[in-house]
């Protein structure tokens, strides 16, 4: 998995990685708002769900503390990072910020 993922996040594209676990309440609420996020955004970013229980290595990794952790990536670069829920509108606002 961690040569897959390294291969996602170093594409030329932004890459979205939400870090969720099942069990989590605050990570069920993200979901839609991470379908309607990417509804409005479409091709201009990448988004990916890991499952830190399944991934501890990468949740190990990025020091992923807490869930749901959404971690922003372009060129392998982490151009943005939080913990928590957010609105689709400031995750849309985030994401167009590092478009350029």
């Amino acid at each position: 998995m961690n040569a897959k993922f390294n291969a996602l996040i170093n594409e030329n594209q932004l890459v979205l990685v939400d870090f969720y676990a099942e069990w989590c309440g605050p990570c069920k609420t993200m979901s839609p708002i991470l379908q309607e996020t990417k509804s409005v955004l479409k091709d201009e970013v990448k988004i990916i769900k890991i499952n830190v229980d399944h991934y501890q290595d990468l949740a190990t990794e990025f020091s992923v503390r807490g869930v749901p952790t959404l971690i922003l990536f372009k060129q392998g670069k982490m151009l943005w990072r939080q913990s928590g829920v957010l609105s689709s509108r400031d995750l849309v606002s985030i994401v167009k910020e590092h478009l350029n």
